[in-house]
């Protein structure tokens, strides 16, 4: 699948995700969810999972890996737990195998070697090797789950490097790409997204190979201007219709 949206957070840095976020309000930074390996970077769709305490008998805690599609983020909520892990060496070497893009944990992992070796991504609370078999279990899949305070939904933006983890809500996914055009090596892409937060009828400037940059450049900022002045109509609007109501 040619995800767009991916492809450009792919090249950010998290901080620029985070300033991003924070220009429209939204709350993406999962706090104290960090890198076992601070080379790692990952960014892909969440493929959500929530666990609660064990039953009785206890549920399963890993049998899920064949259901996440190649190129997704495994999203696991384990409730911040730092006394059971839910990810170790064999769900590690399945997901590496499988093109899964990588795994965050409100929780810690084990094994961290394994990954290390595969340099498969891995963002957790930290790591410890007990086992949650027993401890903890399987609640629900593809369901919205929270991430260092974060909520994720299935099937959004999950951006994570050597700072953190971030995470852009899909409904929002346009405007916050569009705050990132200065950052990474091509502008093409956001004046794609801001076009399609303006509408169809939105003109696009036509970007030439060795173009005229600064040219370029004050044609984005015009474009980012407009899209904050169309949403800025927008709430007006909103605004407008809430006071015939009252």
């Amino acid at each position: 699948m040619n995800d767009q949206a991916v492809a450009r957070a792919a090249v950010l840095d998290t901080a620029t995700l985070s300033d991003a976020l924070d220009r429209h309000g939204l709350n993406g930074q999962c706090y104290r969810i960090k890198p076992v390996a601070t080379s790692s970077r990952m960014a892909g769709r969440a493929w959500t999972l929530l666990y609660g305490p064990a039953g009785s008998p206890a549920g399963t805690v890993g049998d899920y890996i064949e259901e996440v599609a190649p190129g997704s983020v495994v999203v696991l909520d384990n409730g911040g737990r730092d006394n059971a892990t839910v990810w170790g060496d064999i769900l590690t070497e399945v997901a590496s195998a499988r093109g899964i893009a990588g795994t965050v944990i409100d929780g810690i992992n084990r094994d961290v070697a394994l990954a290390l070796e595969l340099n498969y991504p891995v963002y957790s609370r930290g790591h410890w090797m007990r086992t949650g078999k027993d401890r903890v279990q399987v609640e629900a899949t593809g369901v919205p789950v929270n991430i260092g305070d974060v909520r994720v939904c299935p099937g959004e933006l999950v951006r994570g490097d050597a700072d953190g983890e971030g995470v852009c809500p899909k409904e929002h996914e346009d405007k916050v790409l569009v705050r990132t055009a200065f950052h990474g090596p091509s502008v093409g892409l956001p004046l794609q997204l801001a076009q399609s937060s303006l509408g169809s009828g939105a003109p696009t400037p036509a970007l030439s190979a060795g173009g005229d940059v600064v040219r370029q450049v004050l044609d984005l900022e015009g474009l980012l201007l407009r899209l904050e002045l169309h949403d800025v109509a927008d709430r007006d609007d909103a605004d407008d219709v809430a006071r015939l109501d009252d």
